[in-house]
C-alpha cells in the first residue's frame, strides 16, 4: 500500500481534534451511521446518474446497492452522490449541451466532499465521457461501471436494434409500407429491458472505449443490463476501488497516449459511433493530451471493422456478450494493442486478455475477413471543412462515397422539418442535402440532426440513402452517407454558412476530400454579406456554453476546462 490512513483526503474532514472535524463526525452520525462505520476508513463516492426518466439508467439505483456492499466488504465507507442523468431520449434540445455540465459536476462533487476514491455509474451516450472527464480532471482513484445494454429486440421473427430499426421502420411507414397497427406493436416491443441501446451506437461505443482505456473491470462493458453478471460486476468494482485508494492508482497512472491508442484501435474494430470523434479529444484534453482527428483517421485506415454489430453489421450487444465480450474482440487485436498498459484491476491489459476466448466467429470476425472493406471513420477536409468533418464509411452506401451533386440547403432544423416532405421539393437521388446552424453554438449543443430524413417523395420511389452534410452530429445507432461535424460551424461563419441551393458539392471519401465547387472570389463576396444569427441565450448555463464551447474537432469542451493544471484542495474551516 502506498497510502496510509493519515494521508487520505477524507481524514482532513474527519480526523482532526477540532470543532470543525467534530461537526463533520457529528453530522455524519446524524444521518444514522455509527462512528465506527466511517472513522478510519477510505471514503468512496458512488457517483450515480440514476433517474426515473433515464431509461438507460433505471436500474442503477439497485446497482448502487451492489457497489455499496462491495465497498463495505473491502473495508471502505460508501457515500452515494447523485449526478445529472443525461437520458438521450428525453433531454432537449440535446444531451450534448449538458455533457460538460455533468463533467463539471463530477469534478466538483469529488473535490468538495471527503472522497478518497470514486465509482462512476452511467452508460447513456454523454454520461460516459462526462463522468470520465470529471474524474480525469479530479484525478482520484476511480472505476467506471457501464450501465449495460438492453436485451435484443425482436419483431415478427426479425432481430431489431434500438435506434437503427427505429429509423428504418419510420422510413417504411413514411413510404406507406408499414401499417399503423405494426407501428404501434413496434412501440411496445422494440426495447425489452432497462439499459442502453443494444446496437453499436454511441452508448456502447463509449463504454467500450472506457474499457479499452483501462477504466472498467475486464468485460464490464458488454454485460447486458438485465444479466445477473451485471450486479456481480458492480459488487466486484466496489471491492476493488477500496484497494485502488490504498494503492493510490489514479486515472493519470492508467490513461496516457498509449491507452488512447488502445481505445482508438478498439473503436475502429467495433465500427463505433462518429460521436466518439467529439468525445475522445475532450477526454484526452482533460489529461493534457492532444488527440487530433488525424489520429483517429490514421487508425481507421489500418484497423478493419470486425465486430458484426448494427448499424454496420447484423448482430446486437447481447450477441457480442455471448461471443466472448470485449476481451474476446480485443484479443483479436493483440498485435496492435499496447498490452503493457495498466488497468483498474491492477493488472496489465495483456494479462487481462490472456484467458479471453471467442465463441462465435460470425459476431467477432477475423482481421482478414472483416464485415466490410470500409473503415469506421473518415476525416474529410477541403474548402467546405477546413478543420475537418467526419463520415462513417462502414454504415454508408459504397456507391455514394464518391459523389458530385447539387446542394439543397436548409438554413436550420425547423425549416428542414417544414419542407422535407413537400411533394414540390426540388430534389432527386443525386441531390446533396445540406443543413446549417446545427453545430455546438448553432444547435445549440450540436444535436443529432445530421441523419437528415430522406424526402418522402424519394422514399416512395425506393431511395433509402443520399449524401447529407451538416455541422450536426448523428446518432451512433443510425446509418447512411452523412457528412457530420463540419468545422468551423456555420453559426460562426464557417464555409458551410456560405453554401447556397444549386451549388455543386464533391465528396471523395477515399481522397478524404469535401469540396464546394464555388470559386474563391464568389465565396469572399458571400462571406462579406453574411450576418451572424441572433444569439440563442442571453443568460444562464446556455450563455456560458455558447461563450466557452470549442468546435467539434477540439471536442466541444469548455476552453477553461482543458488541461491538467492542478486545482488546490478546499480549505477546511
Amino acid at each position: 500500500m502506498t497510502k496510509t490512513l493519515e494521508n487520505l483526503r477524507s481524514q482532513r474532514w474527519f480526523a482532526a481534534d477540532n470543532m470543525r472535524a467534530f461537526a463533520h463526525r457529528q453530522r455524519t452520525q446524524q444521518t444514522g451511521y455509527r462512528r465506527e462505520e466511517f472513522m478510519g476508513k477510505p471514503v468512496i463516492g458512488i457517483i450515480n446518474t440514476w433517474s426515473d426518466i433515464s431509461t438507460c439508467h433505471k436500474h442503477l439505483r439497485e446497482r448502487a446497492q451492489n457497489v455499496r456492499e462491495g465497498i463495505i466488504r473491502a473495508g471502505g465507507f460508501p457515500l452515494e452522490l447523485p449526478a445529472m442523468s443525461l437520458g438521450e431520449v428525453m433531454v432537449k434540445p440535446t444531451t450534448m449541451l449538458y455533457r460538460n455540465f455533468l463533467a463539471m459536476e463530477v469534478e466538483e462533487l469529488l473535490r468538495s466532499h471527503p472522497i478518497d476514491g470514486a465509482i462512476l455509474m452511467g452508460g447513456c451516450d454523454k454520461t460516459t465521457p462526462g463522468l470520465l472527464m470529471g474524474a480525469f480532471s479530479m484525478n482520484l482513484p476511480a472505476i467506471y461501471i457501464p450501465a449495460g445494454a438492453t436485451l435484443s429486440g425482436w419483431f415478427k421473427g426479425q432481430k431489431i436494434g434500438t435506434g437503427t430499426h427505429t429509423r428504418k421502420f419510420w422510413d417504411e411507414k413514411r413510404a406507406g409500407n408499414l401499417s399503423e397497427q405494426d407501428w404501434l406493436r413496434l412501440e411496445s416491443s422494440m426495447t425489452r429491458s432497462h439499459g442502453t441501446c443494444n446496437t453499436m451506437g454511441t452508448a456502447s461505443t463509449m463504454t467500450a472505449i472506457a474499457e479499452a482505456l483501462g477504466m472498467t473491470l475486464p468485460g464490464a462493458c458488454t454485460i447486458p443490463a438485465a444479466d445477473s453478471a451485471h450486479p456481480r460486476m458492480c459488487s466486484l468494482a466496489g471491492e476493488r476501488i477500496v484497494q485502488m485508494v490504498w494503492d493510490d492508482l489514479k486515472p493519470s497512472d492508467i490513461v496516457n497516449e498509449a491507452a488512447f491508442d488502445n481505445a482508438l484501435i478498439t473503436y475502429m474494430a467495433m465500427g463505433g459511433s462518429t460521436n466518439a470523434a467529439v468525445h475522445l479529444p475532450a477526454m484526452a484534453g482533460r489529461l493534457g493530451i492532444r488527440l487530433p482527428l488525424e489520429r483517429l483517421d490514421y487508425w481507421s485506415q489500418r484497423i478493419p471493422v470486425i465486430a458484426n454489430l448494427m448499424p454496420s453489421g447484423s448482430y446486437l450487444m447481447e450477441d457480442l456478450f455471448y461471443a466472448g465480450g470485449l476481451p474476446a474482440l480485443m484479443s483479436r487485436l493483440a498485435g496492435y494493442l499496447n498490452l503493457e498498459q495498466r488497468t483498474v484491476n491492477g493488472r496489465t491489459l495483456g494479462s487481462n486478455l490472456e484467458d479471453a476466448e471467442i465463441y462465435n466467429d460470425d459476431v467477432i470476425c477475423t482481421l482478414d475477413n472483416p464485415i466490410t472493406s470500409q473503415g469506421t471513420l473518415a476525416v474529410l477536409k477541403g474548402n467546405l471543412s477546413p478543420t475537418g468533418a467526419v463520415l462513417k464509411p462502414s454504415a454508408a452506401t459504397p456507391a455514394l462515397l464518391k459523389h458530385r451533386g447539387q446542394a439543397l440547403v436548409f438554413e436550420n432544423h425547423a425549416e428542414m422539418n417544414a419542407r422535407i416532405d413537400d411533394p414540390a421539393l426540388a430534389v432527386d437521388a443525386s441531390t446533396v442535402l445540406v443543413l446549417k446552424n446545427a453545430g455546438p453554438q448553432g444547435g445549440p449543443g450540436m444535436p443529432e440532426w445530421g441523419g437528415l430524413p430522406i424526402p418522402k417523395k424519394l422514399l416512395q420511389q425506393g431511395v433509402r440513402d443520399m449524401v447529407r452534410i451538416s455541422d450536426a452530429r448523428m446518432s451512433g445507432t443510425h446509418f447512411g452517407t452523412c457528412v457530420l461535424h463540419v468545422t468551423p460551424e456555420s453559426y460562426i461563419g464557417g464555409p458551410l454558412a456560405l453554401v447556397q441551393t444549386g451549388d455543386w458539392i464533391e465528396l471523395d471519401v477515399d481522397a478524404r476530400r469535401l469540396h464546394l465547387c464555388v470559386d474563391d472570389e464568389e465565396l469572399a463576396r458571400r462571406k462579406a454579406a453574411w450576418q451572424p444569427p441572433q444569439a440563442h441565450y442571453e443568460r444562464g448555463y446556455g450563455a456560458m456554453f455558447s461563450r466557452h464551447v470549442t468546435q467539434a474537432d477540439q471536442g466541444c469542451d469548455f476552453d477553461f476546462l482543458q488541461g491538467n493544471a492542478p486545482v488546490s484542495e478546499p480549505e477546511i474551516f
